[in-house]
């Protein structure tokens, strides 16, 4: 009888949301050998196994971030820090922290800040090419808001990016414009023209931001995630850099790749250069490719059928392509065989995303078992889910988007619409997988919040928004677990501690299906995380227990 290398008990262990809770758990190399009463795994154990004693904490299957940017979270860990959290919550704070930042940079050089919130700065709004150009006036300066959506630029940096007063907006984009004159705001596919302007990073920085934003999802609990965009920032070079991260070991987390096919993205390019679905390097898997279909709500950019409630009364937010253009990307990529995996917020959006899925089928190629993913899927109609559950398109929401930005979306859009979005229990209820994730680093990566969001459906300002949309503690768990695992064709391995499953579990510092969701909020960490069965990241260096 195989020996277990590592035994897992003294605390409740989460099999997952059939299997329910179990005593112990014995590992044999990279798989789950057994999980069960303490009695069954400990006739296991052998003179080498090595013991780790739960001391009352819980541990589950290793959360899947089944929709983040692990590359751009890697680089963007040494841009210029401006979200709320952080201390930024005022104009004064912002500019002072992008002066700090051009008092280090050669004239030239470009400043680059992510993670502002116009509507948790006191001022209420977003800064000014002006401004930007007052605290950095020998520097290029591009800051994206949180959402990713929407950013600013100063005027060296329109300058270099070719923006003009004659610039027009791009379609599918905005270049704003008050009173005939250039604000610095940009949104949608018109910060691609700042993006292509700006110096490109290089290998070695790309492999070691992928490094970096690997090492710190380990230290969350996280064992797999998708980066939902490759190529998105530096072409090819980053299908290279993943490879190469890949090949030597220098990829902490299992990584589904969703490469950027925009018009302006990598899709053809990639696919040629033999970059398809079920390629696999080491802990790198292949399988998505990207459009982008709409905007954010918290940007006023996310297409809906009715208008917002603030600002221009007529604006429902940005379509970045024509249905024409959109339905043909959609059959493009489906034809070359790769799950789609397509952003659409709005109900607009949604339903051209939707529809051109379902136009994609082809008797030789249908959708169904695809397991195409309609990404964030925020504010849909009960009719589009239910074609979704028809079909078998599966939504990946951010729940986290209801804790940061939940009192912003009862602002932007009525509090009936607000609470609508984002229907976890709808989803689950229809038999689709939600899989929970951050879309770091738009929001925060910590999945103690988005947990918490999910049980209470309250905002960080703990208000309640749709609370119909509640899940307990093991749906919302097995949302941030196998849900992941299921919509990256990989739930045969992962998502569960079961016997003949990958070893990936994430030990926690509470019971999370015990204590009060205000403590799941505010005080559970991950103390230690294990990957294919080898201990990752021990936050305290005390759970594991020489054999005995």
């Amino acid at each position: 009888m195989q020996k277990a290398d590592t035994i897992i008990s003294g605390g409740r262990i989460f099999s997952g949301l059939a299997e329910g809770f179990v005593e112990a758990l014995a590992i044999g190399g990279d798989r789950i050998l057994a999980a069960g009463s303490v009695a069954d795994v400990e006739a296991l154990r052998g003179p080498s196994t090595r013991v780790i004693d739960l001391a009352g904490r819980v541990a589950i299957p290793g959360l899947n971030d089944a929709h983040m940017h692990l590359l751009p979270l890697g680089l963007g860990m040494q841009e210029v820090n401006l979200r709320p959290e952080e201390g930024v919550t005022s104009m004064d704070e912002l500019l002072r922290r992008i002066g700090e930042a051009a008092k280090s940079k050669p004239a030239g050089a470009w400043i680059t800040g992510r993670g502002y919130d116009h509507n948790e700065l006191a001022e209420g709004r977003h800064p000014t090419a002006e401004e930007l150009d007052r605290v950095a006036p020998n520097n290029p300066v591009y800051i994206k808001r949180t959402c990713g959506h929407v950013g600013v630029i100063n005027t060296l940096a329109m300058r270099e990016a070719g923006i003009g007063h004659n610039t027009p907006s791009p379609d599918g984009g905005l270049i704003e414009r008050r009173d005939n004159k250039l604000t610095g705001l940009v949104a949608e596919l018109a910060m691609r023209l700042i993006v292509n302007a700006m110096p490109k990073p290089s290998k070695d920085e790309l492999v070691a931001a992928i490094e970096r934003a690997g090492g710190y999802m380990l230290s969350q609990g996280f064992t797999s995630v998708m980066d939902a965009a490759v190529g998105m920032l530096a072409g090819m070079d980053e299908i290279a850099a993943y490879e190469e991260a890949a090949a030597n070991e220098r990829l902490p987390v299992r990584t589904w790749v969703c490469i950027y096919g925009n018009a302006d993205g990598i899709g053809d390019e990639a696919h040629a250069a033999g970059y398809r679905f079920g390629r696999e390097v080491g802990f790198l898997r292949y399988g998505a490719m990207k459009v982008f279909g709409d905007g954010s709500a918290g940007g006023l950019t996310a297409a809906m059928s009715e208008p917002y409630v603030v600002g221009d009364p007529e604006n429902r937010g940005i379509f970045c392509y024509t249905d024409a253009e959109m339905h043909s990307y959609l059959a493009h990529y489906h034809k070359l065989g790769y799950q789609l995996a397509i952003h659409a917020i709005g109900d607009a959006a949604i339903e051209q995303v939707l529809t051109g899925i379902e136009k994609a089928a082809t008797p030789d190629q249908p959708i169904t078992g695809r397991r195409h993913r309609i990404e964030h899927c925020g504010f849909l109609t009960d009719g589009q889910l239910a074609r979704m559950a028809a079909a078998g398109i599966e939504p990946v929401p951010q729940p986290l988007f209801m804790y940061e930005f939940g009192d912003l979306y009862v602002h932007n859009l009525g509090e009936k619409r607000a609470s609508a979005a984002y229907p976890m229990k709808k989803w689950l209820d229809a038999g689709l997988h939600p899989a929970a994730s951050s879309d770091a680093p738009v929001c925060a990566t910590n999945p103690f919040q988005n947990l918490f969001t999910m049980v209470t459906r309250q905002t960080k300002r703990h208000t309640e928004i749709g609370g119909g949309e509640k899940l307990t503690m093991e749906e919302a768990v097995h949302a941030y677990t196998y849900c992941g695992a299921y919509t990256q064709f990989a739930e045969n391995d992962l998502g569960r501690l079961v016997p003949g499953q990958l070893a990936d579990v994430a030990i926690l510092s509470h019971d999370v299906f015990a204590v009060a969701p205000e403590t799941v909020e505010k005080d559970v960490r991950c103390d230690m995380t294990i990957l294919g069965g080898k201990v990752v990241y021990d936050r305290e260096g005390q759970l594991a227990t020489a054999a005995e």
